[in-house]
Order: C-alpha cells, then sequence, then structure tokens
C-alpha cells in the first residue's frame, strides 16, 4: 500500500512563459506529505506558496512535474477528469470562508455533497456530525450573516471535509481571525483532521500554530527548503 497522501515532483510553474515579463514561481518542487501527516507551509509573501496549492489540489496545471494523490498520478488530466479527482480526493479551506450567503450552514456543507452523488440523507447526517464536532451545532441553522467569524471558519473546514478527502489544503485559513480566536479554530481544524485521519498541507505565517503541526516546511525562491 502506497503510504503518501500527496507526491509533488519537480513541479515547475512561470507566468507570462516565453515573455519579457516571465516570472518563475516554482522551481522544481519536491514535496511528500505521509498519510495522516499534517504539514505546515511557511513562505514569505509572493513565494508561491498560493500557486502551489493550487497545482496539488488540481486546480492549476504545472508546467512540468508530476502530482501525485493517494498514489494516483494525476499529472496532465483533462478537465472533466481533473474536476472529478479534484472533488473526490481533495478538500479546501481559505483565509476568507467563501460561505454561500443565502445558505445556511447545515446546508453549505450538505451541498458539496450532492454535488458528489450523496443522498440528502446521508449527507445531512455527515453535515451535522462535521458541525457538532467543531462546536458550532446549534449554529446549523444560521446564515453566514449570522454567525462571527470564527463560527464561518468553522463551518469553512466542515465543508472543506465534506466529501471526506484524501488531502485537505488550506491557505492561511486562520489569517482573517484575531489572535484569540484564530488559536481556538485552528484547535477546531487539527481535531477535526486528526479524527479523520487524513493528510493535510496548511500554508500559514503564524509560526506558533506552524510548530503545532507535524513538520514545517519552507518554500523559498520557488523551491522547498
Amino acid at each position: 500500500m502506497n503510504d503518501h497522501a500527496l507526491r509533488l515532483e519537480g513541479v515547475t510553474k512561470a507566468y507570462n512563459r516565453g515573455l519579457p515579463g516571465e516570472v518563475q514561481v516554482l522551481r522544481g518542487v519536491d514535496l511528500t506529505l505521509a498519510r495522516g501527516e499534517v504539514v505546515a507551509l511557511v513562505a514569505p509573501s509572493g513565494a508561491g506558496k498560493s500557486t502551489l496549492l493550487h497545482i496539488a489540489g488540481l486546480l492549476d496545471s504545472a508546467d512540468a512535474g508530476r502530482v501525485v494523490i493517494g498514489g494516483q498520478d494525476l499529472t496532465g488530466l483533462g478537465d472533466a477528469a481533473r474536476t472529478r479527482a479534484r472533488r473526490e480526493a481533495v478538500g479546501f479551506v481559505y483565509q476568507f470562508h467563501h460561505l454561500l450567503p443565502e445558505f445556511s450552514a447545515l446546508e453549505n456543507v450538505v451541498l458539496p455533497q450532492l454535488a458528489n452523488g450523496v443522498a440528502p440523507a446521508a449527507a445531512e447526517a455527515r453535515a451535522r456530525r462535521l458541525l457538532e464536532a467543531v462546536g458550532v451545532a446549534d449554529r446549523a441553522h444560521h446564515r453566514p450573516a449570522q454567525l462571527s467569524g470564527g463560527q464561518q471558519q468553522r463551518v469553512a473546514f466542515c465543508r472543506g471535509l465534506a466529501n471526506a478527502p484524501q488531502l485537505l489544503l488550506a491557505d492561511e485559513p486562520t489569517g482573517n481571525l484575531d489572535p484569540a480566536t484564530s488559536d481556538q479554530v485552528f484547535g477546531a481544524l487539527m481535531g477535526l483532521v486528526r479524527e479523520t485521519g487524513l493528510s493535510a498541507l496548511i500554508a500559514t505565517h503564524n509560526l506558533d500554530l506552524a510548530a503545532r503541526m507535524d513538520r514545517v516546511v519552507r518554500l523559498e525562491a520557488g523551491r522547498i527548503l
């Protein structure tokens, strides 16, 4: 059995390729996450961490290199296959929650499951379990505007894990919160990740939070140090 949740091999990415303003963002990135491992990705602003996360999560394509998730080489997939693989294998959490404002917290966690073919009753049951795990079950029927920033982000965590992905990718998931709320919300995220046993790559500027993860990797000048 392959014990790697994610493997990036020689990943390169440039924008404006071949033009005078070409910007080389990633320069042969190699990175491996073991199953169940939580890794902090620390990088200066503009170093390419979001680009790296987008390539790892199949939201963007590398110019060269390989992306392997759960032992499957997903490099070079067409759009339809890429969308299917992303929906089934990867969960995302961003700095801003991006919840759908017209739907309740519960519905925001149910909808991704319905899009993935899960029966409504099963989707609602899983959504309720996830919301309970992060301490917002009592807010299940509130819309995002009726939730605090910390509560909104907890719901976003649940949405990212709604389809039971193998891999969670998070880009500054507590970066929009005050320090006290950030610490509480990060604790909820880590509890949920540990409970579900999935792997996570979490980009953060917060070195205190990074130190609470299994390992810290640094991205500088387009390379993992």
